[in-house]
C-alpha cells in the first residue's frame, strides 16, 4: 500500500478543474448558478447533485471531505466549522430529549462542558464512567443509551482505553461507538480498522497544517445499522447506509450553521500533505524529550503514553502504531515552579491549542479546567503540579535547552 502522504497528494478533484490546477481552488462563493429552474428544482428534491448554497455545501470543502473519505476509508465524512461542532451535530443527530450516553470521565474540559452543563439541559443525560474498566460500562447501559463515547488518549491525563473492549461491548447492544480521536490522527489511527462506527476530530490541530485554521470532522465508517438508532430510523428507511450524514446535512449541519468554511477547508486539504512528516518528527521529539524528563531531577512525574514504563505503551503500539500523540505532560515541585518555569521560557509558547508546528504549554488546572471545583479537578487527575506540553516540529536539542534554561535557580 502507499504511504499516507503519497495517498494524500495524488486524491483526484471530485470535478477536473479547468484550467489544470494542481492545488484545489477556494470556491469563496455563497451561491451557485444552475443552466435551468428545471435544474435548481431538481437538486432541492435531491435528485441533481450540485452545490447551490456554501452552508449547505461547497467545491472546496467536498474536495477535504473526499481526501478525508479516501484516508481513512470512510463510507462518509462531513466537515464542519470546529471540533466541538463535530461532537455537537453528532449528539442532537443521534439523540433526543430522555436518551442517554455513556462518556468517559476523563475529557477536554470543554467537551466534559458540553456533555455536563449544554446538553444535559435540552434533556440529554450523560453517565460518566472510566472507560479504561469496560466492566463498568454494561451496567449503565438501558433501552434509552444510544452511544459509547471516548478519547483515543484523554487529554491532558493521558489515559489509553482498549477500544476493542468498547466494540465489543457497544455491538452486543447494538449502540454506537464514538471516539474523539484529535490527539491521534489518521496518520497514525485507523477507527474504521478497529471497528469504531463514528470517528469526531477537531482539524484545527494537526491535520490544519499548524494552527491556521479552525474547523472539524465527523466520519462515518459504515459499520452500523441505523435502523437500531431510534432518531435515525426514518433517515434509515430512505437513505440506507447513508443516513446519519443525510439527517446531519438536511437538518442539524444546515440549520444550525455548522459548515466549514472554503478557506478552512483550503488550511486543511494542504495540512493533510504534510501530516505524516510532521507527526513523525514531533513524535521524535517526544521520545528525545521524554528521555530529558525521566533524567532530570526537578521533574516529579512525566506522562506519555509512547514511552516504554507507561501501562499504556503496549495498547500504543497495538492502536497507534506507537505513536499516540504528540502531548506529553509533567510535574514540578509546586505550582509556583509551575508558573516560574513557564514564564522563563523563550522558544516553547505559553498557548492553549495543539498539534501547532510550535511547542505549546500549558497548566491546565488553572486554565481549561479553572471553571470546575477543586473535588472535581481532583478527580479527574488534573493536578496544580501538571503541565501539558503539545510539541512541535522544533528541534529537541533546543526544546531541551529552552527548558534547561526555564528551570535554572538564578
Amino acid at each position: 500500500m502507499k504511504s499516507f502522504t503519497t495517498r494524500s497528494l495524488n486524491i483526484p478533484f471530485p470535478r477536473k478543474d479547468p484550467h489544470n490546477a494542481l492545488a484545489m481552488p477556494v470556491y469563496e462563493s455563497v451561491a451557485f448558478d444552475f443552466a435551468t429552474a428545471e435544474d435548481i428544482a431538481a437538486n432541492f428534491r435531491g435528485e441533481l447533485p450540485a452545490h447551490t448554497y456554501s452552508r449547505t455545501s461547497n467545491p472546496t470543502v467536498e474536495y477535504f471531505e473526499t481526501k478525508m473519505r479516501t484516508l481513512t476509508g470512510a463510507h462518509q465524512v462531513l466537515a464542519v466549522s470546529s471540533g466541538m461542532a463535530s461532537i455537537t451535530a453528532t449528539m442532537m443527530a443521534i439523540c433526543k430529549q430522555g436518551d442517554n450516553i455513556i462518556s468517559g470521565n476523563h475529557l477536554f474540559g470543554h467537551t466534559l462542558a458540553l456533555f455536563d452543563q449544554s446538553l444535559s439541559a435540552y434533556g440529554l443525560e450523560t453517565r460518566f464512567v472510566d472507560t479504561t474498566k469496560p466492566e463498568l460500562i454494561e451496567p449503565l447501559i438501558d433501552e434509552n443509551t444510544r452511544a459509547i463515547y471516548f478519547e483515543t488518549v484523554t487529554n491532558p491525563q493521558l489515559e489509553v482505553a482498549n477500544i476493542s473492549h468498547l466494540v465489543k461491548i457497544a455491538n452486543t447492544h447494538g449502540i454506537l461507538l464514538i471516539v474523539d480521536s484529535t490527539i491521534t490522527p489518521p496518520s497514525v489511527f485507523s477507527s474504521k480498522s478497529l471497528g469504531v462506527h463514528i470517528e469526531v476530530m477537531s482539524t484545527t490541530k494537526f491535520i490544519s497544517g499548524g494552527a491556521t485554521a479552525v474547523g472539524g470532522i465527523i466520519i462515518d465508517n459504515g459499520l452500523y445499522d441505523w435502523k437500531q438508532n431510534p432518531n435515525c430510523q426514518d433517515f434509515a428507511g430512505k437513505f440506507g447506509k447513508d443516513a446519519f450524514i443525510a439527517r446531519l446535512r438536511k437538518n442539524y449541519y444546515r440549520n444550525f450553521g455548522m459548515p466549514m468554511t472554503a478557506h478552512s477547508a483550503s488550511y486543511m486539504i494542504a495540512g493533510l500533505d504534510i501530516l505524516e512528516l510532521r507527526v513523525e518528527r514531533c513524535y521524535q521529539n517526544c521520545m528525545e524529550l521524554g528521555e530529558y524528563f525521566q533524567q532530570n531531577p526537578k521533574v516529579i512525574r512525566v506522562d506519555y503514553p509512547g514511552l516504554k514504563d507507561s501501562e499504556y505503551y503496549d495498547l500504543s503500539l497495538k492502536q497507534f502504531n506507537g505513536i499516540p500523540g504528540t502531548v506529553m505532560t509533567f510535574d514540578l515541585e509546586s505550582l509556583a515552579d509551575c508558573y516560574r518555569f513557564m514564564n522563563r521560557l523563550k522558544i516553547i509558547r505559553r498557548a492553549t491549542n495543539l498539534n501547532d508546528n510550535k511547542s505549546l504549554i500549558i497548566h491546565p488546572y488553572s486554565t481549561i479546567y479553572t471553571e470546575f471545583p477543586e473535588a472535581m479537578r481532583s478527580s479527574m487527575g488534573i493536578r496544580p503540579t501538571m503541565m501539558r506540553l503539545s510539541v512541535g516540529i522544533e528541534s529537541a536539542l533546543d526544546l531541551m535547552e529552552d527548558m534547561e534554561q526555564a528551570m535554572r535557580k538564578e
